[in-house]
């Protein structure tokens, strides 16, 4: 019996790195569970659908992350005028982390941590108490472990809508799944740790096995595991891992884990490989050790060494993400970085974007905490989610800005990454007041990229 005929439960993703969205399925599939209709609409790949908004009673909005949010707020205030009787709850990291000036603004519902009971008790199916607070009123985070179904991913766009495994100059279809929500570290300019406060929770297996079933099914022939840490539970993972490649011998997959799990667990790394894993993202973040010390990271400069001889020695590309600009990075420490990338043979390893990274700063922040705040921190922007700050050095701002001009322009001419690699080095020369060096002819030469996904990674 479908409870709620006729007036369906609209799930809505709007950004989620250019992978299918776990942000619909998995609530998806606790709502259907329960007998409601649900519809889902992705309008990072499929537009926005007025009917469904239309005829919803409850719409739910997905915002795991900051680009999430702030196209999330611009469909929140578009449903409003299509549908002003509708329920609107935004939901994940960015909701709970913002939710005073949503509930203020375009939102009736906040909810974050484990989300999807609270789903539930606002759609009527449940009575008990998991965080939910009256309309307009922020809730508590939701940190209790979840009954959790294989996710659902009826009516959602197919996986070739989305970003695809790169490799020797072929495409693949890719999967991506979560085997652990929340993460037990504390760095302190994650959004994670102020809503999970060091808790996480893992999927059970046959969940997620199954589901990587299903994405077999629909074609996928790499899989994404998309945990914050999929190295929090290291046990939990490599079972997965082996019960996966014992299924599907020739299916690969990538996954996220910090430098200092890499460095922990590297007896693992070999049958990481032997398994099918292509590459590792670890948020190196910087090559500073003062810069390490102050976002609380747990690794230093030669821990990101060390977890680079460990991935290479076991066949693994390491695929660093940055936070280039923080107020503490010097510009000496920014040409440090690019000389690292250089040295080390990354520059196909990284994202151009990366270069132009710079620090957020949301509500909640357990950056909002430090002593010093007062010297760089500025007010917080609504319009952008985050608190302003400014480098104490005048040419580390100016600096950003151009590198992510340059970017920018870069990724619409698809330009070889190597290339916009030599342009960001001269920019950097040039803040540092010293002449660009000469770049090598060899860096532009035809060769073989490491593997990766089709989509570049920013928050």
């Amino acid at each position: 019996m479908i409870r709620n005929q006729g007036q369906p439960i609209l799930l809505i993703s709007c950004y989620e790195l250019g992978h299918q969205p776990a942000g619909i399925s998995m609530p998806m599939a606790f709502l259907k569970r329960a007998g409601y209709e649900v519809e889902s609409m992705d309008v990072s790949v499929e537009g926005f659908d007025l009917d469904k908004v239309k005829k919803a009673a409850l719409v739910g909005i997905s915002v795991p992350m900051h680009t999430a949010l702030r196209l999330g707020v611009k469909v929140a205030e578009t449903i409003r005028k299509v549908n002003p009787d509708c329920i609107i709850c935004f939901y994940g990291l960015y909701a709970w982390l913002n939710s005073e000036y949503l509930l203020k603004t375009v939102a009736d519902y906040c909810i974050g941590g484990e989300f999807e009971e609270s789903l539930l008790e606002l759609a009527g199916v449940t009575s008990g108490n998991f965080g939910l607070a009256t309309k307009g009123s922020a809730s508590e985070r939701v940190l209790k472990r979840l009954a959790f179904p294989v996710p659902d991913r009826t009516g959602l766009p197919a996986l070739a809508t989305y970003a695809r495994l790169e490799r020797n100059g072929e495409e693949r279809l890719a999967g991506y799944v979560e085997a652990s929500r929340g993460c037990l570290h504390f760095c302190a300019h994650c959004p994670i740790p102020p809503v999970y406060n060091g808790r996480f929770f893992t999927v059970p297996r046959q969940i997620v096995l199954e589901d990587i079933r299903r994405l077999v099914a629909e074609g996928a022939e790499h899989i994404t595991f998309g945990d914050p840490d999929f190295l929090n539970g290291p046990g939990h993972s490599i079972r997965i891992l082996r019960a996966m490649h014992e299924e599907y011998p020739t299916l690969t997959f990538d996954f996220t884990a910090k430098v200092e799990h890499i460095l922990k667990h590297r007896s693992l790394f070999p049958e990481f490989a032997s398994l099918g894993c292509l590459f590792v993202v670890s948020a190196v973040e910087s090559l500073s050790d003062e810069v390490l010390l102050n976002l609380v990271k747990g690794h230093s400069r030669s821990d990101v060494y060390e977890a680079l001889e460990i991935t290479r020695g076991s066949g693994i590309a390491l695929r660093p993400s940055l936070v280039a600009f923080t107020p503490w990075t010097t510009v000496e420490d920014y040409l440090e970085m690019l000389k690292f990338v250089e040295e080390e043979n990354l520059i196909d390893h990284i994202d151009p974007v990366q270069y132009t990274i710079r620090l957020l700063v949301p509500p909640g922040s357990a950056l909002l905490s430090r002593s010093d705040i007062s010297t760089w921190l500025g007010p917080l922007v609504q319009a952008t989610f985050t608190y302003s700050w400014s480098h104490p050095d005048p040419r580390m701002d100016e600096l950003q800005r151009r590198a992510a001009a340059v970017v920018e322009q870069a990724a619409l001419k698809t330009e070889d990454p190597a290339v916009t690699f030599w342009r960001v080095l001269d920019l950097a020369y040039e803040a540092a007041g010293r002449s660009a060096q000469a770049k090598p002819e060899l860096a532009l030469a035809p060769r073989r990229r490491p593997p990766r996904l089709t989509e570049a990674w920013f928050c």
